[in-house]
């Protein structure tokens, strides 16, 4: 294995498929950064989906967060090694048009999972709507408040594409109830430190916030911090569904985060992978249903990511 890959994750099984003891394919699995629980979650849901079906997968990962040129290395190095398929969440979906077509002019199958890519050839996609999954659980928190009251909104990067879908769903959702009031909404960067710093100067400047929608569970820990510090109460959600934020679920400081599931992400996109490599039928597309977790239904979602268990593709797209 090239020198240059970071934070590899072997999965090593001999297939059943043919004479005893032939080679297992390589389904080589890049991501974003190492320490954001989204793609730590999504490689375990590629290796636990590669467990199952007896592949090798590779877990190719820049040691620099969201860094352009690393991942352009990676993919460098990953096709000298000759992976089978690609399973590729791009650092950024509008600078990976160089790194894609040198996987299309290797001949690699690709497969495009969580942000979508703006070209090239690709297998399949997988992913969610963020627009959706923002706009139910906006509907979760708004109808837990009774369809009344004041919210804010802390939003992600702006130039980020899942960001920018939140954001929508966020505010479509409020549309939908007329006797709520939206008093603010501004930009974050997904963090903890600064859900803690926007909600502070919310807190400040609104003497009312009875909801909060957070653009991911990061950012709604730190609105609890801060709720906290301040002695004030509002309803939290947020999204992604991670381990991180279980807790709080079960507190019901946050009560309800969407479920952004990468964790599926990486399972499906290794099946699709795997079943496009033994020439087995594959969707275009295979886009994860909205869901909200919550107390009553966190259970599958409070364990480490290696422990779960993936869904078939047939549960998720209907084949």
């Amino acid at each position: 294995m090239n020198r240059h890959a970071v934070g590899i994750t072997l999965v090593l099984a001999m297939l059943l498929l043919g004479a005893a003891g032939a080679e297992a394919e390589t389904v080589a699995v890049f991501t974003k950064d190492q320490n954001s629980p989204i793609f730590a979650e999504l490689r375990a849901g590629a290796v636990v989906e590669g467990n199952k079906l007896g592949v090798q997968v590779v877990n190719y990962v820049p040691s620099t967060a969201d860094s352009v040129p690393e991942q352009n290395q990676l993919v460098e190095d990953a096709i000298k090694d000759k992976p089978d398929a690609i399973v590729f969440v791009p650092v950024d979906y509008t600078q990976a048009a160089g790194a894609v077509a040198k996987i299309n002019a290797a001949h690699i199958p690709l497969i495009n999972v969580n942000e979508r890519l703006s070209g090239g050839n690709v297998v399949a996609y997988v992913g969610i709507d963020d627009v959706d999954l923002a706009k139910a659980t906006g509907r979760y928190l708004l109808k837990a408040m009774g369809g009344k009251g004041n919210v804010v909104i802390v939003d992600g990067p702006p130039s980020n594409l899942t960001a920018q879908g939140r954001a929508r769903g966020f505010r479509d959702a409020i549309k939908e109830f007329p006797n709520v009031k939206l008093l603010a909404g501004k930009a974050g960067d997904y963090t903890r430190a600064q859900g803690y710093q926007m909600m502070n100067g919310f807190l400040r400047s609104y003497p009312q916030i009875d909801g909060v929608m957070a653009a991911n569970d990061p950012t709604a820990i730190g609105v609890v911090d801060s709720l906290k510090y301040y002695s004030r109460k509002a309803l939290v959600v947020g999204i992604n569904a991670s381990k991180e934020v279980m807790d709080l679920l079960k507190s019901g400081a946050v009560i309800g985060s969407g479920d952004y599931d990468s964790f599926v992400q990486g399972c499906v996109g290794v099946e699709i992978a795997v079943r496009n490599l033994r020439k087995e039928q594959t969707p275009k597309q295979a886009m994860l249903k909205s869901m909200v977790v919550d107390r009553t239904n966190y259970a599958p979602f409070d364990q480490p990511p290696d422990k779960r268990q993936c869904p078939t593709l047939a549960s998720v797209v209907g084949q």
